[in-house]
């Protein structure tokens, strides 16, 4: 039977959203509750905006994969997320340059999903183990202990993705600040919000002016002259936001996502000696790595313009719904042992890239990468450990995506 319309099961305020957790590598124990009790809960936003909290499995994957439930989330009534006045990323006029569903939508994907096959990925590898190494080079040389995420969870996907757009090494300092700007939700103000787009915009316009002149082998520059089904070339407008999405999905939580990954390896030392016993078990760690990510962040908003059930809950015409993946991903229903890390885990089907129409385009680019680093961190540290006690590493908040604020370690 569909219960009453969300909200009125759910009598008391709004929780607070993000859920804090106590411990930055375990989920917050609000979230078991809220999967048992209330699988679409009322929370308030940064902005002081309520929006409904999906967490189940089953349910996070529907509406992922549902179209009513749309990316648009500047119409008017959608919650703003951020306590700012545009309401961060998400809001953004370079956001909703890209279409947001039905033909246009497939059409910009299978442009830009072109670049991402397997074939181009495994070519890729050999550079991005190759920049692993330099940096963990750099890093030995220093001495520890060390933060891994300050010398290589953070610069190494900042270089893949500018490379990817033919960037030079010079301007990956200024991208990696625009990263961090677009995707934060609470340190930046308005302003600095706003000038942050500004700047990358007028970078982005300079750039693809300039690989019209002198096309390279890059993704950019490919786009620039590539042509859909009915000989339609990508406008400016798409190209910039285009170049903004990989910039803030293809760095941040990677390079975020590095930090995490091994933090959570080495908080259990078995985890890490059986990788360094069996390194065949690197690609299932990955995912593993991915699914029991305590710390996914803000989680993917959606927004409907008619009432939709979800779980057995009417969900009202207006609301803005938050899909909450790292919730979704610890559910016992969707996976054995769920609240442990199952390092050879198989299949694993897991949603932290996403689902449907809309999962993230630049997945196999990140399992890339992952896998390289975890590689080459194994065979170059097989030492590594942490130099604090789990227990006290800390989340970086405020951020769209999860991470930490450092990841000290030794070896």
């Amino acid at each position: 039977m569909v219960d009453q319309m969300v909200g009125q099961g759910d009598s008391g305020p709004a929780l607070s959203y993000p859920i804090p957790s106590e411990a930055a590598l375990e989920p917050p124990a609000e979230w078991e509750r809220l999967r048992r009790q209330c699988p679409v809960a009322r929370v308030r936003l940064p902005s002081g905006d309520e929006a409904s909290l999906v967490t189940r499995y089953e349910d996070v994957k529907k509406v992922l994969a549902d179209p009513r439930f749309g990316r648009r989330l500047d119409a008017d009534g959608a919650a703003r997320l951020s306590d700012t006045e545009s309401g961060g990323l998400f809001n953004s006029d370079m956001a909703s340059s890209l279409p947001e569903s039905g033909e246009a939508h497939l059409k910009w994907r299978r442009m830009v999903g072109k670049w991402f096959t397997a074939k181009r990925m495994s070519a890729l590898r050999p550079g991005i183990e190759a920049m692993a190494e330099r940096l963990i080079d750099d890093m030995v040389a220093n001495g520890h202990p060390a933060d891994l995420t300050a010398n290589l969870g953070f610069p190494l996907p900042v270089w893949v993705i500018c490379d990817m757009l033919g960037v030079p090494e010079s301007d990956r300092d200024e991208f990696s600040f625009w990263s961090d700007t677009l995707l934060n939700l609470t340190r930046y103000s308005e302003a600095e919000i706003g000038a942050a787009q500004a700047e990358f915009a007028a970078y982005m316009t300079a750039h693809i002016t300039a690989k019209r002149a002198r096309p390279g082998d890059d993704l950019l520059s490919e786009l620039i002259v590539a042509t859909d089904s009915a000989g339609e070339r990508m406008p400016d407008a798409a190209l910039i936001a285009t170049g903004m999405g990989l910039l803030v999905a293809g760095h941040e939580t990677t390079s975020n996502m590095i930090g995490k990954m091994a933090a959570m390896l080495l908080s259990d030392r078995r985890r890490w000696e059986r990788l360094l016993a069996d390194p065949s078990l690197v690609r299932t760690a990955v995912e593993e790595a991915l699914r029991f990510d305590a710390n996914g962040g803000f989680g993917l908003p959606r927004y409907i313009t008619k009432d939709v059930e979800i779980g057995g809950t009417v969900v009202a015409n207006g609301t803005t719904v938050i899909c909450n993946m790292a919730a979704a991903n610890r559910d016992e229903s969707a996976f054995d042992g769920a609240g442990g890390m199952v390092l050879d885990r198989s299949p694993n089907p897991h949603l932290a890239f996403g689902s449907g129409a809309h999962s993230c385009l630049g997945q196999a680019l990140a399992r890339t990468e992952l896998q390289a680093v975890l590689d080459v961190l194994l065979r170059r540290l097989p030492t590594l450990e942490l130099a604090v006690d789990a227990t006290d590493l800390r989340r970086r908040e405020g951020l769209v995506v999860g991470g930490l604020d450092e990841v000290p370690v030794r070896w």
